[in-house]
This record gives C-alpha cells, sequence and structure tokens, in this order.
C-alpha cells in the first residue's frame, strides 16, 4: 500500500510525545500527528485524548524528502469540503429568502413620529434623500464637527499643562 498525501489511513498510535503521537500505518510506516493535528480545540495533555495502541484515522498532510510523514487526526474526521460548501449554499440561499421583503422596518421621521416601512420601502426612501450630493456633504461636515467637538471636550482635562480643564 502506497501512502500518498491527501489520502486518509488508519492506524495504531505506537508512542506518545509530549510534542504529538506517533501513528504506525503498517508496511514498516510511522507518521507524527503533532498536538495542535489531534482535536479541533486546544489540547493541554495529549494523553487525555490518546493513548498508545488506539486506532485512529490519519489524513495524511505531507511527506518529506528524508521520509518523514505529517499527519492530522482533526483534518481526517472534518467532513469534505464539498459538503460544507453545499451546506454554505443552502444557508445562503435560506437567508436571502427570510430576508427578501417581508420584514417591518421601524423610523423616526424628522418630527419625531414612528414611521414603519417594507424593507424595499425604507431602502428606496433612504435611497432619494441621499442622492443630492449637497445634502451628503453637508449632513457629513455637520456630523464630523460634532464628533470633533466631542474628542476635544474629552480630551482636554487628560493633558497636563495649564488651562487645561480638570474635573
Amino acid at each position: 500500500m502506497s501512502i500518498e498525501v491527501g489520502a486518509k489511513v488508519t492506524g495504531k498510535v505506537s508512542g506518545i510525545t509530549n510534542f504529538g503521537a506517533f501513528v504506525d500505518l503498517g508496511d514498516k510506516k510511522n507518521g507524527l500527528v503533532h498536538i495542535s493535528e489531534v482535536s479541533d480545540g486546544y489540547v493541554k495533555d495529549i494523553h487525555d485524548v490518546l493513548s498508545v495502541g488506539d486506532e485512529v484515522t490519519v489524513k495524511v498532510l505531507s511527506i518529506a524528502e528524508d521520509g518523514k510523514i505529517s499527519l492530522s487526526i482533526r483534518k481526517a474526521a472534518a467532513p469534505s469540503r464539498e459538503k460544507t460548501q453545499a451546506s454554505r449554499t443552502n444557508r445562503t440561499e435560506r437567508g436571502n429568502n427570510y430576508h427578501s421583503g417581508g420584514t417591518d422596518v421601524k423610523t423616526h421621521n424628522s418630527s419625531g413620529h414612528r414611521q414603519s416601512y417594507k424593507k424595499t420601502e425604507y431602502k428606496k426612501a433612504n435611497e432619494a434623500k441621499k442622492t443630492d450630493f449637497d445634502s451628503l456633504l453637508s449632513g457629513f461636515l455637520k456630523d464630523s464637527e460634532v464628533r470633533l467637538t466631542s474628542l476635544k471636550r474629552n480630551t482636554e482635562g487628560k493633558r497636563g499643562g495649564r488651562g487645561g480643564r480638570r474635573s
């Protein structure tokens, strides 16, 4: 049996060190599972997870020129990439259907009264308000002036020296 990178192989734990576990793959071949590749979570002591003689399924990560084989239990146990991408696609489709137009968005108008819009109507109303460049610019300037004033007020007391306000 030839061992190739990316293959899932079963083996038996033949030795444990503080940095990982050696796995006997058969045909007089051994590989190392680093402690970071044993589990998805943090493993403080590898003896809590593995013991000598355990049968494990591992994925071959790499084979060095000198014959050292790098293995991973974590990646062998993980679902294949195709399955996870398919589930992500299903989730995004469900999310898009869920948010399509039916949700009410409540806002306050300039006189302080609450208004209720559907999401699509809210977007249209917002776009109509913000199309004028001059109104966008004046809104930005007003907002930045308020932020600068607030920033100055909060930092004056923290600076040392004369003239600073102390609270």
